[in-house]
């Protein structure tokens, strides 16, 4: 039962990083994939945990362009104020 332990752990911890840790963590996961010095059972790990990675940097890419489309725009498309960003609060 302990590889189901294992295997939520790496996902939490990719949730609990920042936007540049794990951006920082998926180049340096890039650079050991291209090296090709890693086995191919690790190299298979090592590309799933960057799709998670690289999922996770989506996911907040994503939540920060919703952030900046609050600026309000007329029918024309051009800029006249702001919403609150937290419409909800």
């Amino acid at each position: 039962m302990d590889e189901g332990t294992n295997a939520a752990s790496p996902a939490a911890d990719i949730e609990n990083m920042s936007f540049e840790q794990a951006l920082a963590a998926l180049e340096q996961v890039v650079r050991q994939l291209e090296s090709g010095d890693v086995p191919l059972d690790e190299s298979i790990a090592l590309y799933e945990r960057g799709e998670k990675l690289r999922a996770a940097c989506q996911k907040r890419l994503d939540a920060a362009q919703a952030r900046i489309e609050k600026i309000v725009t007329d029918p024309g498309g051009r800029p006249t104020g702001t919403a609150p960003l937290d419409e909800t609060r």
